[in-house]
């Protein structure tokens, strides 16, 4: 690569073939079996990391790993064996809702529609994303704050949110590498473009779209 930095075009080409050659099969983070199990997982994950996550699921799903058995399981129990993920309190009342609406309205199965997911208590656009993505394979770029900020310091976005850095990134990767790329971009950030670990301006990615780059790059939050 050139010591100039690279334009939008340059930047897509090599970070998707960079992150395809990095993590060809990203494994989906969170343990599961089936989509009601990834659908609870992620819910959970909000404000808590995937590991931790992993850590309460086992005990959860003794008590129920499905939502007819879920449906019947009190808030407090369900809150007692969560609350390590934090926000313990909304999460549960959200895990036994939407169990009884699946329950009654869609016979037990998780709806494979993305409008349908984001109706379901404590199921944002973010989390029907990954769901529809990762349960279902169909196309998806769930953007969190991670994903929002690694676009930005690659010059993929100027966005103020996730819902532009999203369009944004649907924009200019192809609809076949969605699904990989929200894991890829993750993982990525993980091991080199973390929040303390990285301002722009030193892992691989960063200082090859962007080597004369000299200060910080200044995150537009969500």
């Amino acid at each position: 690569m050139s010591e100039k930095n690279l334009l939008k075009a340059e930047r897509v080409a090599y970070i998707l073939t960079e992150l395809q050659s990095r993590y060809p099969e990203p494994p989906i983070p969170l343990d599961h079996k089936d989509p009601y199990t990834l659908l609870v997982a992620v819910l959970l994950s909000a404000q808590c990391t995937d590991e931790r996550v992993n850590q309460v699921t086992p005990a959860l799903w003794q008590l129920a790993d499905n939502p007819f058995d879920m449906a019947k399981q009190s808030v407090e129990d369900i809150k007692a064996i969560i609350r390590p993920c934090g926000l313990s309190p909304q999460k549960s009342k959200a895990i036994k809702k939407l169990s009884e609406i699946l329950v009654a309205e869609y016979d037990g199965i998780v709806p494979e529609d993305m409008d349908t997911l984001e109706t379901l208590p404590g199921v944002g656009h973010k989390t029907a994303g990954v769901v529809m993505s990762q349960a279902f394979g169909v196309p998806a770029f769930p953007v969190d704050t991670h994903i929002h900020r690694l676009a930005q310091r690659w010059g993929l976005t100027s966005g103020k949110n996730v819902a532009q850095t999203e369009k944004d990134l649907k924009r200019l990767f192809a609809k076949q590498y969605w699904n990989d790329l929200h894991l890829q971009f993750i993982y990525y950030g993980r091991e080199f473009c973390t929040a303390r670990g990285c301002d722009g301006t030193v892992c691989p990615m960063c200082t090859t779209c962007y080597p004369n780059r000299k200060k910080p790059k200044v995150v537009k939050k969500p």
